[in-house]
């Protein structure tokens, strides 16, 4: 089914429809759990892991983000914790990097809601190859914001760096690998009119030169 040549568009909307529903689930706060104990975001992991960029195939991926944002917004540690021991951090990343606009900053948002709990930033920052894991694919798509400048996505990233500055190890490994367009005005233009990711950024620039 998981395969270019038969999932087709009306395959694609039926499972949507039903993971429409799964959200629903995902964000009430009396089934939450009973969600999480049955494992069923487990199943979504398969969609998550495609690599086709038919539309088919980004609807799926987007709606099963949305599930998996739909808990994370919850602000729940045991939401985080089953997360991170489920390995959800690489399947964000690899969509981080591949997907479309929309899927990137859903799988960001994602990140940034581990990383804004503790048990998340202690997870990342644990390891230096989880936090390069983490840091070289924002610092990439920052990269590719360079070229085309979503304020949505960049929020997100802000965010996700802002964040990571808080851990001691990880400010300082940031001195070194914060991207110099963060640095430098090249997004003053599109940063114009968004005082919060304006003031995001010059905490991180703050933190991260007295690192």
């Amino acid at each position: 089914m998981l395969n270019p040549a038969t999932l087709t568009a009306h395959s694609s909307n039926r499972v949507c429809n039903a993971l429409a529903l799964l959200q629903c689930v995902a964000s009430h706060p009396e089934t939450r759990g009973l969600f999480l104990s049955a494992h069923v975001p487990l199943y979504l992991y398969p969609f998550l892991n495609t690599a086709s960029k038919n539309r088919p195939f980004e609807y799926l991926r987007l709606t099963s983000l949305g599930v998996i944002g739909a808990l994370v917004k919850m602000d729940d540690s045991d939401v985080i914790n089953f997360l991170l021991q489920t390995e959800i951090i690489p399947l964000c990343l690899r969509i981080m990097e591949t997907g479309s606009e929309l899927s990137k900053t859903v799988a960001t948002f994602i990140v940034q809601k581990i990383l804004l709990d503790e048990v998340g930033l202690n997870y990342i920052c644990a390891t230096a190859e989880r936090f390069y894991a983490v840091s070289t694919v924002l610092s990439n798509m920052v990269s590719v914001l360079a070229e085309t400048p979503s304020v949505r996505l960049l929020k997100h990233i802000v965010r996700c760096y802002l964040r990571l500055s808080d851990n001691v190890r990880a400010r300082e490994a940031l001195r070194q690998c914060l991207p110099n367009c963060l640095r430098d005005d090249t997004f003053s233009d599109v940063l114009r009119d968004d005082a919060t990711v304006k003031k995001w950024l010059a905490q991180l620039l703050s933190v991260v030169e007295e690192a």
